[in-house]
């Protein structure tokens, strides 16, 4: 006991920790060990398609927005172009990347933006009693706008529902109909997410997003952007998106028929 007394103390003189039982010196190894094997069954318990996936919509989402600075920096460093091609690479599907880099400068992509998807116009049509015609802007980020025999009520009423299914709802800080693309791209990730790591049957519930809401918008901006000139990044970016969902579609479609992979 003296002994371990001394030792002890000139440990404390000379900064020294003083010695631990020898289990108290391995139980950091076995934590290490018992955290590295959750988390290799974690990663098998997650599907890192759908997870990357998810990402996918997620980052579409964010590009169909004005560009503020950070978002610009990252797309004229090829960041933006680089994330897609490494997320694609980790799904299954045979879908060319965009090239997400911009020439544009800061201010020159923010009025390309505000110029397709959110500034409208008016024109004097009879000057005799002043009847002016008011158009929104060239392309519509709404999904209501490609649904002409369908009421804008019904559809945003049948997204809600959707919606408050999954347990989201829509930003109230955020002035979005219910049908706005980058709203039914972030649902879509959510949905991607789950099937990841929660619930694989969601996939069922994607297709019917797909067929009921998300291909209908992406589809329409697409053909409305490819009839307007001067697109730029919005161009390509509807173009990729276009020919994501729709092999997201059939990857989906194959799967629950049966004749897909897992």
């Amino acid at each position: 006991m003296d002994a371990d007394r001394d030792r002890h103390a000139a440990s404390a003189r000379s900064g020294a920790a003083p010695d631990r039982p020898t289990e108290d010196r391995e139980r950091p190894t076995e934590d290490r060990e018992r955290l590295a094997g959750d988390h290799e069954r974690l990663a098998e318990e997650v599907d890192a398609d759908a997870g990357a996936r998810g990402a996918l919509y997620a980052l579409v989402a964010r590009t169909f927005t004005e560009p503020g600075d950070d978002l610009y920096e990252a797309l004229a460093a090829g960041e933006v172009t680089g994330e897609f091609e490494a997320l694609l690479d980790r799904t299954s599907l045979d879908v060319a990347p965009p090239d997400a880099t911009v020439d544009d400068d800061h201010e020159t992509l923010s009025a390309r933006f505000n110029d397709l998807f959110v500034v409208g116009y008016s024109e004097v049509i009879d000057r005799t009693d002043g009847t002016v015609d008011h158009q929104g802007p060239p392309v519509s980020l709404y999904e209501s706008a490609y649904r002409p025999e369908v009421s804008w009520n019904d559809v945003n009423l049948d997204l809600a529902r959707a919606y408050e299914h999954f347990g989201v709802q829509v930003d109230q800080d955020q002035r979005r109909n219910h049908d706005h693309i980058r709203l039914q791209l972030e649902f879509m990730g959510y949905l991607c997410r789950r099937e990841a790591a929660v619930d694989p049957d969601v996939a069922a519930a994607r297709l019917d997003f797909h067929d009921r809401h998300l291909r209908v918008v992406t589809e329409g901006v697409a053909d409305a952007l490819a009839g307007e000139p001067g697109t730029g990044l919005y161009g390509e970016l509807a173009a990729f998106l276009d020919r994501f969902t729709a092999a997201d579609v059939d990857d989906l479609d194959a799967r629950l028929s049966g004749g897909g992979s897992a």
